[in-house]
C-alpha cells in the first residue's frame, strides 16, 4: 500500500497541501464524502495523527461513530473499515467482487474489528466504497 503524504508532519494538512498531495484523486476523495454524508449522514470529519510515523487520516464518522478513516498518499488514497464480526459475515454475503471477498479474508484481526483496507485511485471504486459503509452502518 501507499505511503501516508504526512508522515512527520505536526500539524493537519490544509486544504492546499491535500489537493497537491492527492492530485486528481482529489475528486475522487471530495466526491466519496458528498456521497458518504448524502447517502448515509455520515457527515463527522475529523483529522487525527496517533503517531507523526503514521501521519495523518481523515476521521470520517457518523454522530460519535467511526465509519471509515481515509489516509491521504501521494495520488491515492486509502481507506480502512473496521468491520465486527456481523459486519465481516455480511460483507462475505454480499454480492462484492472476489477480489474484495480476498481482502476481506487477509485482512488483520483486531480487538475492535477486522481491519479492511483499500487503496483509491480512481472514481469507479466509490460504488464499492459505498456499499462497504452501508454494511458497516447496517452491523
Amino acid at each position: 500500500m501507499t505511503a501516508n503524504a504526512f508522515i512527520g508532519k505536526p500539524e493537519k494538512p490544509t486544504n492546499a497541501e491535500l489537493a497537491a498531495a492527492l492530485g486528481p484523486v482529489k475528486v475522487v476523495w471530495d466526491q466519496l464524502l458528498a456521497d458518504l454524508a448524502q447517502d448515509f449522514g455520515v457527515n463527522g470529519h475529523e483529522w487525527k495523527c496517533h503517531s507523526p510515523k503514521w501521519g495523518w487520516s481523515l476521521r470520517v464518522k457518523r454522530k460519535e461513530r467511526t465509519i471509515v478513516w481515509l489516509s491521504p498518499a501521494e495520488g491515492a488514497f486509502i481507506v480502512l473499515f473496521i468491520l465486527g464480526d456481523k459486519a465481516m459475515k455480511a460483507a462475505r454475503e454480499s454480492k462484492l467482487p472476489q477480489r474484495i471477498i480476498k481482502v476481506l479474508d487477509a485482512a488483520p484481526k483486531y480487538p475492535e474489528g477486522t481491519g479492511v483496507r483499500l487503496e483509491v485511485k480512481t472514481s469507479r471504486q466509490i460504488g464499492l466504497l459505498k456499499k462497504l459503509a452501508a454494511i458497516k452502518l447496517a452491523n
